[in-house]
């Protein structure tokens, strides 16, 4: 039986980049990035529709800056934008734009052609995701990746207990109750198919993850969702 959404506080939003709990968290990220090749996958997607990002390429809930320098690295020329709360990481490349603050308020100023997105908008209410839907009507690419609202995923989740901390030990379990499910990252927000191809495909490790692009020329559905 599918698991209903349930958006619940996680600890590491509410803490300080200096704290030491949240310095562990983000290492605990870190390895999941790589378990799950979440930051692989959406830079593959940029280069995959290279010509979808010439108008720059921002990052929403950039967190540590570590998905920008990579973005950055991969696609020489391009504009990178980082957005988040926490001021700009100290070790964020030079060539990397940073926005403090709530995105919602900055992105209008932001313009881009490509947005992406790791383990974000599983933060948000459906009333939310809505209006970001709204603010991402002019962009021409969107990839994100999203826990995978599954039973057999929160099960798997916590032979992790051993080697992550307390943060995320709680905070895991809790984005995985607020992911989604096949078809909802579009649905929730409000992608107008006439509009936009959208694919999706779930990784079997925990990840869902969805790439859309403005319709006309496009890749191929294998590249995206392998």
């Amino acid at each position: 039986m599918p698991l209903p959404r349930v958006i619940e506080p996680e600890i590491l939003d509410h803490l300080a980049p200096s704290d030491p709990a949240a310095m562990r968290s983000r290492r605990d990220l870190e390895r999941l990035d790589v378990y799950l090749g979440n930051s692989r996958w959406i830079v593959r997607m940029l280069a995959d529709h290279s010509g979808r990002r010439r108008g720059g390429v921002v990052e929403l809930g950039a967190g540590d800056g570590q998905l920008c320098n990579k973005i950055l690295q991969s696609s020489l020329g391009t504009k990178v934008t980082g957005f988040d709360l926490v001021s700009r990481p100290p070790k964020l490349s030079r060539g990397v734009q940073w926005k403090s603050g709530d995105f919602f308020q900055t992105l209008p100023s932001t313009p881009a052609s490509a947005v992406v997105g790791s383990l974000i908008l599983h933060h948000f209410s459906a009333a939310e995701l809505r209006d970001l839907g709204k603010l991402l009507g002019a962009a021409e690419l969107l990839c994100f990746v999203e826990p995978y609202r599954h039973p057999a995923v929160l099960a798997m989740s916590s032979l992790a207990k051993p080697f992550v901390g307390h943060v995320t030990r709680h905070d895991m379990p809790a984005s995985i109750r607020a992911g989604f499910l096949p078809g909802e990252i579009a649905a929730a927000l409000a992608l107008d198919t006439t509009l936009w191809h959208v694919v999706e495909s779930c990784h079997w490790r925990g990840a869902i993850r969805m790439v859309a692009w403005r319709k006309c020329e496009s890749p191929s559905r294998s590249s995206a969702a392998a």
